[in-house]
């Protein structure tokens, strides 16, 4: 198939082999299992996929792809869904799925959060994102992000190897990199803590550059000695930043916030 990619769905084609098996090994695969690939494109992937799990769902948005990709692959455990990934439904897949996927970066938080709040989540995600996406989402206290609470809230998440720019067609501005996430059993947070857990990270986030004591006070509408007292409460020096903050002490922040 002819390379020739779409510039406003973010198409860059990966073709180095040992990439390819790359990412595919990431997934952990096996024959039981039914794998759920977005973005297959020119089915590259998909291949691989195929040769380890059971059966594999290949959402493409794309059109022509979509109608091309069945042909490449005849009497093999191959079903195409021509659909926007962010409108499809999970609930027809087997629990204990696992996903692999090639995204563009401006939809990767909407994919993150669409699979990990499903209802029928996916055991293990496999993505192959931006290099400073991939650092975003598996960051460690120091350098979090709004991004990686929200992930890890849901998911253990590890960083594996690191896609050059050359090894795509086109190359892209910048290196990619696969993150694994690991679904966990329950949630950090209970559903009924959700809403107020994420409206005091949002807070801290907003303007992350900022210490705790300011960022919190404006988020949260409070006065910087209320902030401060909440904080050493909780443990936590008000001189830190958001991006020092793990999610049990974000947890820890919340409940003093309802307390106060």
């Amino acid at each position: 198939m002819a390379l020739q990619n779409k510039k406003s769905l973010g198409q860059h084609w990966l073709k180095d082999p040992d990439m390819l098996a790359a990412i595919a090994d990431a997934a952990a695969l096996t024959p039981d299992d039914t794998v759920l690939e977005i973005g297959p494109g020119l089915g590259t992937l998909t291949s691989r996929l195929l040769a380890r799990a059971g059966r594999v769902t290949a959402v493409e948005y794309d059109a022509d792809l979509a109608r091309k990709l069945p042909g490449q692959f005849p009497g093999k455990q191959l079903t195409v869904v021509h659909e926007d990934i962010l409108q499809f439904d999970l609930s027809q897949l087997p629990t204990g799925y696992i996903v692999v996927a090639n995204v563009p970066y401006y939809i990767t938080s909407k994919i993150v959060q669409k699979l990990l709040t499903a209802e029928n989540k996916p055991r293990r995600t496999v993505l192959l994102v931006q290099k400073e996406v991939a650092e975003r989402i598996a960051a460690k206290p120091g350098a979090m992000s709004l991004l990686g609470v929200s992930a890890q809230l849901y998911a253990e998440a590890k960083r594996g190897p690191v896609v050059p720019r050359q090894f795509f067609v086109p190359p892209p501005k910048v290196d990619s990199q696969v993150v694994v996430l690991e679904t966990r059993a329950q949630p950090l947070v209970s559903p009924a803590d959700e809403k107020d857990f994420f409206r005091v990270v949002r807070a801290g986030f907003v303007a992350k550059r900022k210490k705790l004591r300011s960022a919190l006070a404006a988020g949260l509408a409070l006065d910087k000695t209320e902030v401060e007292t909440m904080l050493q409460h909780a443990g936590i020096s008000p001189d830190w930043r958001a991006e020092d903050v793990s999610i049990a002490q974000w947890l820890a922040i919340m409940q003093e916030w309802r307390a106060r």
